[in-house]
């Protein structure tokens, strides 16, 4: 009878799961959830369609000036690691002071009945040979299309291949956290290795360029994964597999197909990639900038530049204007706006809504051809100044070197010891945004505020420190 009573219990507990997992609950909110499956129930007919549709791709690129040890001399001199560096194969031929050759290995994924192939820049650029092996292990040489650095994407061309069964693009937008995923490539030359993992987070920002919006994942990504795709559970490419964390396990980067579709359109109609310049200097707005500005909780970006004669200098558009919206739709970060004003057509007509003064006004832009040559300073002088700083133009490749693009203002690269500026806590490696409330974009602006001010006044510099956010340093001059 106990026995009869336990197995009745235990029947009705499962039947009742299975209502509550198929029919959903309501939570606390009043939202009805569905349980999803905890696992898919197979794998392998996902990764048996998709695995004809992904490429490895080994490319040889003759290198010269010493080999890789010389990396350790003259790398990166605040020691932070190329997120992209891991993507290269293991094996690396070395010799000082000589031409050497370097094998990479990468994967890619094929997207028509052509031959086109899109794969990661870092696994192509500037190689001598480029080879394609398909799933049937069968070999090609294989020629560049076109790459766009920016997004780290390239597309690649195979000829003469029959029956190729290319995948298809998915919506990365729909995407939600905790989602299976798989990942197919050739992690350290196994070719067509399958791995399963989830979404564990959208819109990561890692630093490798002005168009960051990673799907992070813990599907297991080792180097040669590079290129390949990203899958949802319909064997649809949700993204591209990019970057992974060296010093962390089960973090791994992948490109949202949505941010790839039209790059990739453009390389395979145009050969390169064109996007929009407003022709402004932009940075957030922080809790310390909304303060300064008196705009309170408002979302948007500040304008801290406008280029001479290009389009917003054209339109109207001020420095210390707000940007607030694009065609009407809200715009909340500098990152944001990059890549709403870079999706959009050169050419085409833009309405850009401001805050001026607390109030909105509305510029009709017609956009222009994006120059990364437009972003760097005109100037690389340094200035000697009495309060006991050297300062520097701030150029694309320092910005990114220490975590500031997208930033306007000078770059400190020398502080005196026993200066006013040492003991008001200035560094080096600091940006100097402003001084006394008005923006600084190059070294003469820096000289001309400075020397409006006299011996004995108090000058306000509003700083911006890498890791550390905005500080104001007060110094008597």
């Amino acid at each position: 009878m106990i026995l009869s009573k336990r197995f009745t219990f235990i029947l009705v507990a499962m039947l009742a799961a299975i209502v509550w997992v198929s029919t959903g609950v309501e939570t606390a909110t009043g939202a009805k959830y569905t349980e999803p499956p905890m696992v898919p129930a197979n794998f392998s007919e996902l990764a048996q369609a998709a695995r004809p549709g992904v490429v490895n791709i080994r490319t040889v690129k003759t290198m010269k000036g010493g080999g890789p040890v010389f990396r350790h001399f003259f790398g990166d001199p605040f020691q932070r690691r190329n997120p992209f560096e891991d993507f290269f194969g293991p094996n690396r031929e070395r010799g000082p002071n000589r031409e050497f050759k370097q094998r990479s290995l990468g994967s890619g994924f094929i997207i028509d009945s052509k031959g086109f192939i899109v794969t990661n820049n870092h696994v192509i650029e500037n190689a001598d040979q480029i080879k394609v092996i398909l799933s049937n292990e069968k070999e090609f040489d294989a020629e560049l299309v076109g790459r766009d650095p920016n997004t780290d994407l390239a597309l690649i061309k195979i000829k003469d291949a029959r029956k190729l069964e290319p995948l298809k693009f998915g919506d990365s937008d729909k995407l939600t956290i905790g989602s299976w995923v798989v990942a197919i490539g050739s992690p350290f030359g196994l070719e067509q290795t399958v791995t399963a993992g989830i979404v564990s987070a959208k819109g990561r920002v890692i630093g490798s360029g002005p168009y960051d919006d990673f799907i992070q994942t813990d599907a297991s990504i080792n180097p040669g994964n590079s290129g390949g795709p990203l899958l949802n559970m319909q064997g649809e490419v949700v993204g591209i597999n990019t970057a992974i964390l060296a010093q962390g396990q089960g973090i791994g980067f992948a490109i949202p197909v949505n941010l790839a579709k039209g790059i990739i359109d453009q390389l395979k109609n145009e050969g390169e990639v064109t996007r929009g310049w407003l022709g402004v200097g932009i940075q957030d707005l922080s809790p310390e900038l909304r303060d300064y500005y008196g705009v309170g909780d408002q979302e948007g970006v500040l304008v801290s530049q406008v280029f001479e004669g290009d389009p917003a200098d054209e339109a109207g558009i001020k420095a210390k204007d707000i940007i607030v919206a694009v065609d009407g739709t809200p715009v909340k970060t500098s990152r944001e706006l990059t890549r709403v004003i870079a999706g959009k057509e050169v050419g085409k007509k833009t309405t850009i809504s401001v805050l001026r003064d607390g109030e909105e006004k509305r510029f009709k832009v017609k956009l222009a051809k994006r120059q990364d040559e437009k972003l760097r300073a005109s100037r690389e002088t340094e200035s000697d100044d009495e309060i006991g700083i050297q300062v520097t133009d701030l150029t694309p490749e320092n910005a990114k070197r220490l975590g500031y693009e997208d930033e306007s203002g000078v770059l400190i690269v020398r502080i005196k010891q026993g200066s006013k500026a040492q003991e008001a806590g200035l560094q080096r490696g600091d940006l100097i945004k402003e001084v006394n409330r008005k923006g600084i974009n190059s070294v003469k602006e820096f000289e001309k505020a400075m020397d409006q001010t006299d011996s004995g006044d108090t000058i306000n510099l509003l700083v911006k420190r890498r890791n550390a956010g905005f500080i104001v340093a007060k110094i008597t001059k």
